[in-house]
């Protein structure tokens, strides 16, 4: 079992205590004995001590126990190894950058001299990988990474007793990062499903995997946070833990204390590309949604609602009026999308999705995802000071989804700092906007905000600002904070800045 040092050190000391004290006082008393021995055994009469010695602390006390649960679901979970053929360049191949480096080839201007001619074309090499899985059902259904067995094409699956078995991939999630595949077998070993939604931060967990090839290794730790957003994963609210995870356990299962997998490890943070401490596994709840999907329709539908959010911080809860920064800032919304049909305007605060509060941007994703499209929704929205209700029909994240946007959340106080101007007729076909000031300087709480020349502000608190001094009339009624709609390129984002 690996044990975390600051634990493992105090059962050490203790240990040692117990094994060295002994034989220390076993050796005084021989020395005492042989120099006196009556003397010796009257003062041992007298000078007896009549306390008892403190039990011995029991390790078991203090760490858990996870041998009968390797026992019991070790054998559930499998080694996967797979091969995916990938086109090398060389002869008759392109180069990077799509060129034809054959001096051979059809381009060539010596093909004409070489036509007939036997020539060898490079066959695509095999690039072979491993990963984990974890049988859910006795007739040899499993559960893995999509990024294990994408692309693969031969599926490999190694029980823990050595039997192999071709496996056939019946779907795969690239957005969740969730695939099954199934081998031809029966009465097979199988894990026992939990509910993630249950789970607490500080609770001990065990991964069972394959790290490095080492088949059915197990590494444990505790639950370090819940409801993690990672880079490109907007859709999976991951599990973040402690667990020493490394190449090879990806598709593994997470187990509680109870023995039932709770998630399924996937990815690490890391500078060398091995455990740097930080570990991350996909809810199981999450997972068995998209995998009841693959197994029905082999792909899997999400909710969509056509907007683009970002975090609401401190300044923009400032801005808007918010009592507390919660809730997923509107910066955009698609058009002919289903949030502009309901109404959802660039500004909106969502508060609340099917009356369940929003206390972070990066929830909203995540639960739009997991409606059915077609679905009716409702949402709570703050706008001007006020909080309001609008009913939206989900589209198909199909098309484009919801998109989470970090805001700038660097303010450092001033004033506002910025120069600007009106954009004229050309600027506005190129930007493609009707109006907006583009920003010419940017010093003091606007620059410290992440405002830069070249950057347009759109609106003021919500409000369309045309000329300066619509701007300068918005900064002279903000309170503390005044949140600019910023359009930058194509993107366009919310960002809060500090006035005097």
């Amino acid at each position: 079992m690996n044990v975390p040092t600051f634990l493992k050190k105090p059962v050490v000391a203790a240990l040692l205590a117990v094994a060295v004290a002994a034989p220390l006082g076993a050796l005084c008393l021989v020395k005492a004995t042989r120099a006196a021995a009556p003397a010796a055994h009257a003062a041992a009469a007298v000078t007896a001590p009549t306390t008892a010695p403190a039990p011995a602390i029991s390790s078991a006390a203090m760490l858990p126990d996870f041998s009968s649960m390797v026992q019991r679901y070790g054998p559930a979970v499998v080694n996967i190894s797979v091969v995916t053929k990938v086109a090398t360049s060389g002869p008759g191949g392109d180069d990077e950058d799509g060129n034809d480096n054959n001096p051979f080839g059809p381009n060539s201007p010596f093909a004409p001299f070489f036509r007939g001619l036997p020539f060898q074309m490079p066959q695509p090499a095999p690039v072979h990988g491993e990963g984990s899985g974890f049988i859910i059902r006795p007739d040899g259904v499993i559960m893995t990474n999509a990024h294990v067995v994408n692309g693969a094409s031969e599926v490999t699956v190694r029980m823990t007793d050595r039997r192999e078995y071709t496996a056939k991939v019946i779907g795969v999630d690239t957005r969740s990062d969730i695939a099954v595949i199934r081998i031809q077998a029966k009465d097979l070993p199988t894990v026992k499903l939990g509910d993630s939604r249950n789970l607490k931060v500080g609770e001990w967990v065990l991964a069972i995997g394959a790290p490095f090839g080492f088949e059915n290794s197990a590494t444990a730790g505790i639950v370090s946070a819940k409801g993690r957003t990672l880079p490109d994963s907007g859709y999976v609210p991951f599990i973040q833990t402690d667990v020493p995870i490394n190449p090879g356990n990806s598709g593994g299962p997470l187990f509680n204390m109870r023995g039932e997998v709770i998630g399924i490890n996937s990815q690490i943070y890391s500078r060398s590309g091995g455990y740097m401490g930080v570990s991350f596994a996909i809810p199981i709840d999450v997972a068995m949604q998209v995998s009841q999907q693959l197994q029905t329709t082999g792909k899997v539908s999400r909710g969509k609602l056509g907007v683009v959010i970002q975090g609401v911080t401190q300044g923009l809860a400032d801005s808007f009026g918010l009592p507390r920064p919660e809730g997923a800032l509107v910066s955009s919304v698609e058009k002919g999308g289903p949030a502009e049909r309901a109404g959802v305007e660039p500004g909106d605060v969502i508060l609340k999705l099917n009356g369940q509060v929003l206390h972070d941007s990066s929830e909203l994703p995540v639960q739009v995802a997991s409606l059915a499209p077609g679905s009716a929704a409702n949402l709570e929205i703050w706008r001007n000071h006020a909080s309001r209700n609008l009913s939206v029909t989900l589209g198909s994240l199909d098309e484009k989804g919801v998109t989470a946007r970090n805001g700038s959340t660097d303010q450092n106080g001033g004033k506002l700092g910025l120069a600007v101007r009106p954009l004229n007729a050309d600027e506005q076909r190129q930007a493609n906007i009707r109006s907006g000031l583009i920003v010419q300087r940017a010093t003091g709480a606007a620059a410290d905000a992440g405002i830069r020349p070249g950057d347009v502000v759109l609106a003021a608190n919500g409000a369309t600002v045309n000329t300066a001094a619509e701007l300068s009339a918005a900064v002279e009624k903000s309170k503390g904070h005044i949140a600019l709609l910023i359009q930058r390129g194509d993107t366009r984002l919310f960002v809060p800045v500090r006035v005097g």
